[in-house]
């Protein structure tokens, strides 16, 4: 499971990239229109990926800001990260 989560993260991180890159210097084409969209489309869900995460979270573990800004870059492969932790916090008690 965990080389999951960071291979997902790599690519997520990837994603991030190529998209960030698109908005300094365009691809040719519809790539870059395409590119732009998933780019609102990422922000938009990672958004509320976060929300999600401070909701849910927020009363089980102690939380920092780059607890947050791991869960807006990397989504849903953070949230399963902290979702573990969560389950091995109360497997202890």
């Amino acid at each position: 499971m965990k080389v999951m989560l960071v291979l997902g993260k790599l690519v997520t991180g990837l994603a991030w990239v190529m998209m960030l890159y698109n908005l300094v210097v365009p691809f040719a084409g519809n790539i870059s229109v395409v590119l732009n969209i998933l780019f609102a489309m990422t922000i938009f869900m990672h958004c509320f990926q976060t929300l999600i995460f401070h909701t849910m979270f927020k009363p089980l573990l102690q939380l920092k800001k780059s607890d947050y800004l791991q869960v807006f870059l990397f989504g849903v492969f953070s949230l399963l990260q902290y979702r573990k932790q969560v389950m091995d916090k109360q497997a202890q008690l």
